[in-house]
């Protein structure tokens, strides 16, 4: 087993109990999407499992070391994170790519590190902005230079909050058909948040829905049934095959259908 996170309790001082006995397990090569209305704990799960966050009760494994009881250092061997919100400082591209390298740095940059790095540049579409400064690109280049930060830490267990929020159709497309892409190769295990249910359809080999700090169901894209998408998140859907992809449609309201009628 790659990861497992097993009966995680945690929360803030200021909010009380965010999440309730969340556990999961992954494996190495596989692919594992949180999903759910906003405030049901996508963010702070997985702060927990990287240790951002001690939670109040729980274990999270990676390959079988007790992820909260390691060093940082050793934590960032194994885990790489995306932050759903990253800082723009006055840093060149290169060198905020080059610092996922740290963890496995003795004293200087070696020419493997280098190498690591001017190949995530490359996958990404990185290498025109290699010399400029973080805080002169868009959100959606940041947010590629920080998954390519993560890459190169070659971790076991990559974590993405909200890795396309910032992002263009085709870079949501095309960032996640990456992820997927690296994911297979390393056989490692990718955990990522997302708000687009349709997305974790295409790319996830499995679903998890949160409710209420609790874990409401869990199923490959297959198996899930609109009637769990609308309980989660409080809409009646339908779900369609198109083109061979299941996607969710959120049905019209009789409010909505009203207004059209009198429209025509």
């Amino acid at each position: 087993m790659m990861l497992s996170v097993q009966d995680i309790c945690a929360g803030y001082r200021e909010s009380g109990l965010v999440l309730d006995t969340v556990g999961f397990s992954l494996e190495a090569g596989q692919i594992l999407a949180i999903l759910g209305p906003n405030g049901a704990g996508k963010t702070t799960l997985l702060r927990c499992i990287n240790g951002l966050l001690k939670p109040r009760q729980g274990v999270v494994r990676v390959e079988d070391a007790d992820v909260l009881r390691l060093h940082p250092n050793a934590v960032a061997r194994r885990l790489g994170y995306v932050a759903q919100r990253n800082e723009a400082g006055r840093v060149k591209v290169l060198d905020a790519v080059l610092l996922g390298r740290k963890p496995h740095m003795v004293w200087s940059p070696s020419k493997k590190d280098l190498a690591k790095v001017s190949s995530a540049l490359d996958r990404l579409g990185l290498y025109p902005l290699a010399l400029r400064y973080l805080d002169e690109l868009s959100g959606g280049e940041l947010q590629k230079v920080c998954i390519a930060r993560a890459m190169v830490q070659e971790p076991s267990v990559l974590l993405l909050d909200e890795p396309t929020s910032s992002l263009d159709l085709k870079n949501r497309l095309d960032i996640l058909t990456l992820i997927r892409s690296v994911v297979r190769e390393h056989r490692i295990a990718a955990v990522m948040t997302l708000h687009d249910i349709n997305l974790g359809f295409r790319f996830a080999d499995h679903l998890l829905f949160l409710k209420q700090g609790r874990v409401f169901a869990r199923a490959e894209p297959a198996e899930v049934k609109a009637e769990t998408v609308s309980a989660v998140y409080g809409v009646e859907v339908d779900i369609v095959q198109h083109n061979g992809q299941r996607v969710v449609i959120p049905r019209a309201s009789a409010e909505s259908s009203n207004t059209r009628k009198e429209a025509t």
